[in-house]
């Protein structure tokens, strides 16, 4: 397996996260879906609370200035950038140390490979559910943006 593109792929789909948030309108942010749930911050803030579970039970090491974002503090688009950055630079730490070592994930099964793919599935998931929850809230993305998030060779 080519490490390098291993972690290339972990990187795009943090940029492409990022690359959403960047296409919010702050107003937007507190919006919510027409079946309730997180709000668009909440959903944000969800993608880098999961990392930091996984993590604590992993690689609590890589936990170093990284801190939960609280529901309160989750409309901060600034806030939400700087921890998606720093969180995704610790995912991309842990796969390395991974691929460096066993090929594992501590508390994780089967593999790093599957690991990347879950991490992908769920916060893909999840864009999916913010970009429905602003149309529904009458602030759909720009279709650029929506397009763009599938560019997977320009993020």
């Amino acid at each position: 397996m080519d490490e390098k593109q291993f972690l290339e792929t972990w990187d795009v789909h943090n940029r492409i996260n990022l690359y959403l948030l960047d296409a919010v309108e702050p107003v937007a942010l507190s919006s919510y879906s027409a079946s309730k749930g997180r709000s668009v911050a909440e959903q944000f803030a969800h993608l880098h609370n999961v990392r930091l579970m996984w993590l604590k039970s992993a690689a609590p090491d890589l936990l170093a200035g990284l801190g939960k974002i609280e529901k309160e503090q989750a409309a901060d688009q600034s806030l939400l950038r700087r921890s998606l950055i720093d969180s995704g630079q610790a995912i991309n730490s842990l796969l390395s140390k991974s691929l460096a070592g066993d090929g594992k994930i501590k508390g994780f099964k089967p593999h790093a490979v599957a690991f990347l793919a879950y991490l992908i599935s769920h916060e893909s998931h999840h864009r999916g559910q913010i970009v429905l929850t602003l149309k529904q809230a009458g602030h759909q993305i720009d279709k650029k943006v929506q397009y763009g998030i599938w560019e997977w060779g320009v993020r």
